[in-house]
């Protein structure tokens, strides 16, 4: 019931269409009706010579007038029912994606996209079969049938009728068992589908991995494996539809065979006449394609009803992340951060990765986070962008809740360079400027100047209009880096945040782009995550994470002073820095005497 009710809210959209397509679907099969008993006039007409040439003239030229009515009906309804079902496969799609754009990261975490994928292409066709060629195949059944079996028993015998439809009820009973069970075996194969779609979106994504391990022939097996588990789930759904399509026409057979020779003997007897007959059987005829198509309808309504279900599975999901009713009505922030004794546990962790934060981060300062792998930095600054949801009174952005901050709002006022320096499949020019209203030329040049890449981009072929592989793979690291702070750059918003976006660009090249940083945003905050500390030193606020807490606070000379975890990481990485400008020199000095 709920599948019923979530599709009609769609099918309602498109009622008129609807109707539309199903009045020329009944005229179609009105005048199908007329050319048997049409045939039957002619045949009886000269067979007892009651015709003459004028009166087969005139059956001939209504014959060719329903002929053409009936190809007429047929584009009508095609254009209007399957028209309706292609709008709506193409609004679902629509909804859906709008849907999943909602969705927070939790959910990602939890929902892999090849299954995803397998939900918009071959769940949503599944779903257009059954709400197009389907509505059509059971109300054609239906209604051909109905009004056949009524024309055969008015026009011809009641008794012949009934005899030559009794095979057929079989045919419904079967359906029924039919249905059920090709819905369960669809389910199966759309969830075999989803696992093989995921595993070769996973293998391409991370090529670069299998071919630095070699593990071409491993991957190539368990494909194998995943391809040969979609194809058996595909198998059990074919071989039921090879076992009960033939029986369908054994029946169908039957009920031609019964119409021949009780048919036979009641026009040789003389209780039917010869024309009468023949259009008897070209009656038994028609019930052949209600038959079928009755069989057809349940097998993609089964299907259809299945990937219903499984797209109203994310329908279902709702956000956990949205804009609450009492929202702040605010349009621009300036960037005062405080937070108030953060704590946040992901779910599924029985640690919290953040305990007890507290920091007043003023409007316009330059806030460093560092500390060792796994101890919060990146979930930090998610949750200043309300990736997850936090408690009330945690985080606040210029003295308002976070959680009271339309999100529209908060993220448009937040340019955050991540570090996965994710690019889409486009040109560089329009990679930068993604965030941007416009793809104004000198605001990209600019932005691309304070990020170091400029000279870069301009030395590719086609510059600007370079088309990146997908998620940026064209690039190098640094370069992927530096055109991700160009993007962010672009957005010019009063909160900046560099989650380790400077660890694949060499020394210079990072002290160039800080320099410009420093310049670019002089009344604006920024926030640095790193691990190096050459890149945060110079930063107004240090915060030292250990564990998810906030251990250390404060400028560069002040956390020195303090002789603790920030002083002890900087002269380890001073001795490193030492030790390997010794080992270049003495691999400099080896190369001359050689």
């Amino acid at each position: 019931m709920n599948t019923f009710r979530f599709i009609f809210t769609y099918i309602r959209r498109h009622r008129l269409r609807y109707a539309a397509g199903i009045l020329t679907l009944f005229v179609v099969d009105y005048a199908g009706l007329f050319i048997p008993k049409l045939t039957g006039t002619v045949t009886d007409g000269l067979a007892a010579r009651t015709l003459d040439w004028d009166g087969v003239v005139s059956c001939l030229v209504s014959i060719f007038i329903l002929g053409l009515t009936l190809a007429a009906g047929r584009f009508l309804w095609r254009f209007f029912l399957f028209g309706a079902s292609r709008s709506i496969e193409r609004e679902l799609r629509n909804d859906l994606f709008a849907h999943l754009e909602k969705m927070s990261v939790e959910y990602y975490n939890g929902h892999k996209t090849g299954d995803l994928m397998t939900r918009f292409t071959s769940d949503l066709n599944a779903v257009r079969m059954s709400l197009g060629p389907a509505v059509i195949c059971i109300f054609d059944a239906s209604v051909m049938t109905v009004m056949v079996i009524c024309q055969m028993m008015y026009y011809v015998s009641v008794r012949l009728t009934l005899l030559a439809v009794i095979p057929m009820f079989l045919i419904c009973v079967g359906e029924i068992y039919y249905g059920k069970i090709i819905h369960a075996r669809f389910l199966e194969r759309q969830k075999a589908v989803s696992d093989l779609t995921d595993f070769v979106q996973e293998s391409f994504s991370g090529v670069r991995v299998i071919k630095a391990f070699v593990r071409e022939r491993a991957e190539f097996r368990a494909f194998a494996r995943a391809s040969r588990n979609a194809m058996d789930k595909n198998l059990r759904v074919v071989r039921l539809q090879s076992v009960v399509m033939p029986l369908l026409d054994v029946i169908i057979g039957l009920s031609g065979l019964i119409t021949l020779i009780y048919g036979g003997y009641l026009a040789l007897v003389g209780d039917i006449t010869l024309g009468r007959f023949v259009a008897f059987n070209q009656y038994v005829n028609m019930l052949v394609w209600p038959m079928i198509a009755c069989g057809d309808a349940i097998n993609m309504f089964s299907q259809g009803a299945a990937s219903i279900d499984r797209i109203r599975e994310i329908f279902d999901e709702k956000p956990e992340i949205c804009d609450p009713p009492d929202a702040a009505d605010v349009d621009r922030l300036r960037g005062d951060i405080t937070f108030s004794h953060l704590t946040f546990l992901h779910r599924g962790h029985s640690e919290p990765t953040l305990k007890d934060i507290s920091l007043h981060v003023r409007a316009g300062t330059t806030l460093a986070v560092i500390g060792r792998t796994g101890n919060g930095k990146s979930t930090l600054v998610n949750l200043l962008l309300h990736l997850y949801n936090t408690k009330p009174g945690m985080i606040f952005l210029d003295g308002r809740d976070i959680n009271t901050i339309p999100l529209k709002t908060l993220r448009e006022n937040i340019a955050y360079v991540p570090q996965d320096n994710f690019l889409f499949s486009d040109t560089l020019k329009s990679n930068i400027a993604f965030g941007a209203d416009e793809q104004d030329m000198d605001s990209i040049v600019r932005a691309t100047r304070a990020a170091c890449i400029h000279e870069n981009i301009i030395a590719f072929p086609d510059g600007y209009e370079t088309i990146v592989g997908e998620r940026g793979v064209t690039l190098s690291g640094g370069q992927k880096q530096r055109s991700s702070i160009a993007r962010a750059l672009m957005k010019d918003a009063p909160v900046l945040i560099l989650d380790d976006a400077l660890s694949a660009v060499d020394t210079d090249t990072e002290e160039h782009i800080l320099r410009n940083l420093k310049q670019n945003r002089r009344g604006k905050t920024t926030i640095l995550i790193a691990h190096r500390i050459s890149t945060i030193q110079n930063a107004d606020i240090i915060l030292v994470l250990e564990d998810g807490e906030a251990k250390e606070t404060g400028s560069h000379g002040e956390l020195m002073q303090k002789n603790g975890i920030y002083r002890s990481m900087f002269e380890q990485q001073q001795l490193e820095a030492a030790a390997r400008e010794q080992k270049t020199a003495c691999e400099k000095k080896g190369g001359t005497r050689v």
